[in-house]
C-alpha cells in the first residue's frame, strides 16, 4: 500500500565550484503535471496554469543559486528570499564587495546589517531562555525579508516581550516585536479520522515515504503515548522507530510487510529528493484533513511555543491546514521540505525534512 507521495519540478544544476556562477532556467522538463498540484497552486496563489509552471522552474533555479552563493559567502551570507515578481533569488550579504558576484550568479543582491549566523545566534539565545519566557510570547525566529529576528506576542502584551528581550541580553536592534492574534495549536486530531491512527483513536498524516516506512510529526507519538498504529483501512501499520517532541517535532514509523513505501504523494506526484527552498518560494502540503493546499514559504528558524512545549528550528508558511494534518508533507517542486507541525488560522509551521531524517536515522524514498 502506498505510504506517501510527493511533488516535483525539473532539477537544474548550479554551475559553481567555489566561485559564484550564473545558472540558466531550464527550457523544459516539468515533471509535476498531475490532477492536483497545478490546480491547487492556481487556486491558492492566484496563478494561471502557465504561470505555475514558470514559477516552479524559476524557484528550482533560485534554490540552487542560493545554495551555491550562500556556501561561497560564508559568514557574509545574510539570508535569502525568492522574488516572485522577478523570478530570481534575492540574496543578502553583509559584505558590499560581494554584490557584483551575487548578481553574476543570477541573483538579486542586497547589503544588510546582520549575517544569517548572527540572527541564528540570537534565536539560539532566546531558545535557551524558553522556560523563562512569559505565556504571552507565541514564538520567535528569523525573518529573511527584513534581516531581523521577529518575536510574536499576544496583542496588548508588548511590555512582556520587551522585558524578556532585555533579560535575554540579545541585541534588541536585531529583533522586531510583532502582535499575534492567538496562540498556535498543534494540528493533531485525537478524535480519530483517516490517514493513520494512533491507539485506535488519534489521527495524523503521513509525511514522506522512507526506505523503511515514513516520517511524520513527533507530537503524534509523544502526545498519544506512542500507541499502536493502524492505516486508513484499519489494518496494522507497523511500529514507531522513534518520536521526539517538544524541542523538535519529528517521528519515524517502520511499516510492516503489508505496506509498501512509495516515493510519491497521494496524488501521484514523484519525490525526487529534498531541498531548502527560499523564503517566498511556493510550497504545497498534503494532509488528511484539508488535502492538497499551497502557499509560500515564510520565515525560517522559528521557535513556536505551543501549550504542550516549544519547538525550535521550524519554517512558517501561509498554507492552509487544520487538525489531523499533523505530519503531512510539505514539498516545493519535486523536493521534500518538511513535515507539518501546527499553527493557527494564519500560519502553518513545518519541521524541516533534513532534521527529521537525520534525527530519526531514516532515508528519504526517492524516484
Amino acid at each position: 500500500m502506498k505510504i506517501a507521495r510527493l511533488l516535483g519540478a525539473a532539477a537544474t544544476a548550479v554551475m559553481a565550484t567555489g566561485a559564484l556562477a550564473a545558472t540558466a532556467v531550464p527550457a523544459s522538463g516539468q515533471d509535476l503535471l498531475n490532477p492536483d498540484i497545478v490546480p491547487a497552486m492556481q487556486r491558492d496563489l492566484g496563478l494561471t496554469h502557465d504561470q505555475v509552471l514558470t514559477r516552479l522552474k524559476n524557484e528550482d533555479v533560485a534554490t540552487k543559486v542560493t545554495e551555491a552563493v550562500s556556501a561561497a559567502l560564508g559568514d557574509a551570507f545574510g539570508g535569502a528570499t525568492y522574488n516572485a515578481a522577478t523570478g530570481k533569488a534575492h540574496i543578502q550579504t553583509t559584505n558590499a564587495a560581494s554584490v557584483a558576484k551575487i548578481r553574476e550568479a543570477g541573483a538579486e543582491a542586497e547589503v544588510v546589517k546582520f549575517s544569517a549566523r548572527q540572527l541564528d545566534s540570537t534565536v539560539d539565545t532566546l531558545n535557551a531562555r524558553d522556560a523563562s519566557a512569559p505565556y504571552a510570547i507565541t514564538g520567535w525566529g528569523v525573518d529573511a525579508t527584513t534581516n531581523r529576528v521577529t518575536l510574536s506576542v499576544l496583542q496588548g502584551q508588548r511590555a512582556a516581550a520587551e522585558t524578556f528581550l532585555t533579560q535575554s541580553g540579545v541585541d534588541k536592534s536585531s529583533v522586531t516585536i510583532l502582535d499575534a492574534a492567538a496562540k498556535p495549536t498543534l494540528h493533531a486530531n485525537i478524535r480519530g479520522g483517516d490517514a493513520y491512527y494512533i491507539g485506535g483513536s488519534s489521527r495524523c498524516s503521513v509525511g514522506f515515504a522512507t526506505t523503511t516506512g515514513f516520517v511524520t510529526a513527533g507530537h503524534c507519538g509523544a502526545l498519544t503515548g506512542g500507541g499502536s498504529l493502524t492505516g486508513s483501512n484499519g489494518a496494522s501499520l507497523g511500529s514507531w522507530i522513534t518520536y521526539r517532541f517538544p524541542g523538535v517535532d519529528y517521528a519515524a514509523v517502520r511499516t510492516n510487510s503489508s505496506w509498501t513505501p512509495v516515493a510519491q504523494m497521494n496524488n501521484g506526484t514523484a519525490v525526487r529528493g529534498q531541498s531548502n527552498a527560499a523564503t517566498g518560494s511556493s510550497v504545497c502540503k498534503a494532509g488528511s484533513t484539508t488535502g492538497w493546499t499551497c502557499g509560500t514559504i515564510g520565515a525560517k528558524n522559528q521557535s513556536v511555543r505551543y501549550a504542550e512545549g516549544t519547538v525550535n528550528g521550524m519554517t512558517a508558511t501561509n498554507v492552509r491546514s487544520a487538525a489531523g494534518d499533523s505530519g503531512g508533507g510539505f514539498i516545493a517542486g519535486n523536493y521534500a521540505q518538511g513535515v507539518l507541525s501546527g499553527g493557527n488560522t494564519s500560519v502553518t509551521y513545518f519541521y524541516p525534512i533534513a532534521g527529521a531524517l537525520s534525527g530519526t536515522g531514516t532515508t528519504l524514498k526517492t524516484s
